[in-house]
């Protein structure tokens, strides 16, 4: 399934609307041009879709088109970092 993702900078989040239910990235601003890519977030009945996957590569993409650096302090972006190595030159 892919999902239509929107940047609401004012919360510092990813969000993706899939009918009722809302999946979101948050993240955290540290030291300037470094992103701590926080909590990722999937309503139960849609895990398992790839919706968390493509938010994490819709926050690396932004971080990479902004020159940042990233925390992966969420463990599953930690994990999706491991897997996809065309992103870990972004982790500070």
């Amino acid at each position: 399934m892919t999902v239509v993702i929107r940047h609401e900078p004012e919360a510092r989040r990813f969000v993706a609307d899939i009918g009722t239910e809302t999946a979101y990235l948050t993240y955290r601003e540290i030291e300037g041009r470094i992103l701590d890519l926080d909590h990722t977030y999937v309503p139960r009945l849609l895990r398992g879709a790839g919706i968390a996957s493509q938010l994490a590569a819709h926050a690396l993409t932004y971080a990479r088109e902004r020159g940042c650096r990233v925390v992966a302090s969420c463990s599953f972006v930690s994990a999706y970092v491991a897997r996809h190595a065309e992103f870990r030159d972004l982790l500070a």
